[in-house]
């Protein structure tokens, strides 16, 4: 495969193993990542848990079919250092935000664990599907060592379809980069056929999990290391491996007066009379990008 043809980052690899019945997703985010975590001053530890849920959106997202549909993460927690933690993936388009207690966050040092972020907290799973007119939801506890291990959990819950997700994520000097792996065992054929039989110890879905579990966290992270050539080093010995790429990968917040506009005309009038300010406009501040709009009266 020649260089130009590669996947390295910004962009999803799509990967198909059908003697194993299992599909997959690849990803590595870089200049999107960076720009959408460049809204806030995050201090490092929600930088990593924002830019890790990122990367799981993207994951979980390039499963979904036709224009125009989103999936949703959104963490809301009791007693947790982290308020709200919500983004979304749409079309290739990515925005995140991260609501935190900073100084709780300062008194657990520099690598706080899952339940010391969250608290008693819950993960919501939403798929809004236009084409179909349908939007659908799921929730899981916050439980495990990763936001990854909670969707794992989903999956294996709400959907009951076995499920890998592997994460990595660093930072330096030159900014924050993650990559991510999701792979899943569509047992009894491929997309689109009955799964009679799905179970977490199907003898393909092991050998599948097994190989794709032994992914490294420097791999996903590697900058010279395409996307093709981590799924050759995982599954070169299966007969079959297809790859297409998948969708270029970008910020994009999607918030503009008119769609503020919009949602604001809703509002009985009395309510909006309420939101204005002394000038006579409604100023929305937007969490994902921390830009001010103020919406003209």
């Amino acid at each position: 495969m020649e260089q130009n043809s590669e996947t390295f980052s910004d962009r999803v690899l799509n990967f198909t193993i059908a003697d194993r019945n299992a599909r997959g997703r690849s990803v590595r985010l870089d200049g999107s990542l960076e720009q959408i975590l460049a809204t806030h001053d995050y201090p490092p530890a929600i930088k990593h848990l924002l830019a890790e849920a990122l990367t799981i959106a993207t994951l979980m997202g390039a499963l979904l079919k036709g224009e125009g549909s989103q999936l949703t993460l959104q963490a809301q927690t009791e007693g947790g250092v982290v308020d709200l933690l919500v983004c979304d993936y749409r079309d290739g388009e990515l925005r995140g935000y991260v609501k935190h207690d900073a100084e709780r966050l300062e008194q657990l040092g520099a690598n706080p664990s899952l339940a010391a972020l969250f608290g008693k907290g819950y993960l919501a799973v939403t798929f809004d599907l236009p084409s179909t007119k349908q939007r659908y939801q799921g929730i899981v506890p916050l439980e495990g060592d990763s936001l990854a291990a909670a969707c794992e959990a989903y999956f294996a819950q709400s959907e009951q379809l076995p499920t890998l997700i592997r994460i990595g994520v660093k930072s330096g000097p030159l900014g924050t980069v993650a990559g991510g792996l999701l792979i899943q065992h569509l047992a009894e054929g491929e997309e689109g056929r009955e799964r009679l039989h799905v179970r977490l110890d199907h003898p393909e879905w092991e050998h599948v999990a097994t190989m794709a579990g032994s992914t490294r966290h420097d791999e996903l992270v590697d900058p010279e290391l395409s996307m093709e050539a981590l799924v050759w080093r995982l599954f070169h010995e299966e007969r079959e491996v297809r790859v297409e790429p998948g969708a270029a990968l970008s910020r994009g917040c999607r918030c503009t007066i008119e769609h503020f506009t919009d949602v604001i005309s809703r509002f009985p009038e009395a309510e909006r009379d309420e939101m204005r300010d002394e000038t006579g406009a409604i100023v929305v501040d937007c969490a994902f990008c921390s830009r001010i709009f103020p919406v003209p009266a």
